[in-house]
Formats: structure tokens, sequence, C-alpha cells
């Protein structure tokens, strides 16, 4: 499912009109993103958390040259689904 068809489907569930429910996916991203920029998880119960991880900083190697190089540290977002979720998925 694309963005489009997440709105369509919102639309049809909520009885909205697409502005409407495009302008609630498009909230609903930016308060996330905004939440996570600042150090903040979010908390959807029974459908899972989004927190900020850390990346420790390491050395690769260019696959190309074989030569080592540095990688940063670096914030990463991730993504822990939570339990009903998880069990709509597996079908139980």
């Amino acid at each position: 499912m694309n963005k489009t068809e997440l709105i369509d489907a919102l639309a049809a569930k909520c009885d909205l009109s697409k502005a409407a429910a495009g302008r609630a996916v498009d909230g609903l991203t930016e308060i996330i993103t905004a939440s996570l920029a600042s150090g903040d998880s979010v908390a959807l119960l029974g459908f899972g958390t989004f927190a900020v991880g850390a990346r420790a900083a390491r050395t690769g190697r260019n696959p190309k040259t074989g030569e080592p190089l540095k990688i940063a540290a670096s914030k990463t977002p991730k993504f822990s689904a939570g339990a009903k979720l998880k069990a709509a998925v597996n079908g139980k």
C-alpha cells in the first residue's frame, strides 16, 4: 500500500473527504517525525512504538577498493510492533 492508497482507505473507513484524509496522514507523519527529531518516542498502544536508536561509530570498507573508512555515529528511527499488530500479522 502506498500513501495514495492509504489516504483512500482512511477516507473510506472514517467517512472523510480524500483531502481531509490526506491532511490527517500528512499531519500524523509530521508529528511523528518532529517527536523523533527531538529525541522523544511515540507509543501507539496495540500498534507499536516509534523510537530513536543510536548507531556507534565503526570502521567499514570501500567495496570497490577494499580500503578501510570510518563511518560516523548516527541516530536512526526504529519501530517496535505491539502485541495486537503482531497477532494480526500472524493471523491470530
